[in-house]
């Protein structure tokens, strides 16, 4: 069977996410702000990943910047918020990481917490950055959601599962159309659907890095299922 070519947006660290795709059945193609026109990669593409990086700027969602506001390379923002919009429209898989449910959000009129430390003060650790792998705290998975059933092997009986966390921002309000399907103990969103589309998934956490282990791969598996 061919392997499908899918879009992945061009981040700092892509390797993780291209061996996570190419592990799944997928030929990764980086596409990038500067050179890509939207519409051209949702005509060319059958899905796309919307992968990690800095802060989408506030002003976009309405707020003044937080003092801790760090920005993601220029074109970033206008070019996903796009391709998110877009993808909706013509209902092609989206799988959307860390920035990208964060962007997946946005495009449909949510906003963000711009710092979780200063705004949402917590005991859970929502950035430990090394190893990539190593996991952060636990996310409480909605039974009855797309989420649950491609990861059920992993679930405990309670249906949690321990993730990685790399992030100071996460969902506030959410956007229209999108349901929450999973939490950390805090409250914080840890991952989103669209259950109208045929594949709308965001999650918070990086699944990319644990593509070694397996542990999220069914994630990108069903994500590449839904792009054939």
């Amino acid at each position: 069977m061919p392997r499908p070519r899918i879009a992945l947006t061009a981040c700092s660290r892509l390797p993780d996410y291209e061996d996570a795709l190419r592990a799944a059945g997928a030929e990764p193609v980086v596409v990038r702000a500067d050179d890509s026109r939207i519409e051209d990669v949702v005509a060319a593409f059958p899905g796309v990943v919307l992968s990690g990086g800095g802060d989408i700027d506030p002003v976009l969602y309405a707020v003044s910047p937080h003092a801790l506001f760090d920005p993601a390379e220029p074109g970033r923002d206008t070019f996903e918020l796009g391709l998110a919009r877009l993808l909706r429209t013509a209902d092609r898989p989206l799988l959307a990481i860390c920035r990208g449910i964060q962007v997946l959000n946005v495009a449909r009129g949510g906003d963000l917490i711009q710092d979780i430390p200063s705004e949402r003060p917590s005991p859970i650790t929502h950035r430990l950055r090394t190893p990539a792998d190593a996991v952060a705290h636990v996310v409480q998975v909605e039974p009855d959601s797309r989420l649950a059933d491609l990861m059920h092997d992993h679930l405990s009986p309670a249906g949690t599962m321990g993730v990685n966390s790399r992030h100071h921002q996460a969902i506030n309000r959410l956007g229209d159309g999108l349901r929450v399907v999973a939490r950390a103990g805090d409250g914080i969103v840890e991952a989103v659907e669209d259950p109208a589309t045929r594949f709308c998934l965001g999650v918070q956490w990086h699944p990319e890095n644990f593509w070694r282990s397996g542990v999220f791969q069914r994630l990108f598996e069903g994500f590449v299922e839904a792009c054939r």
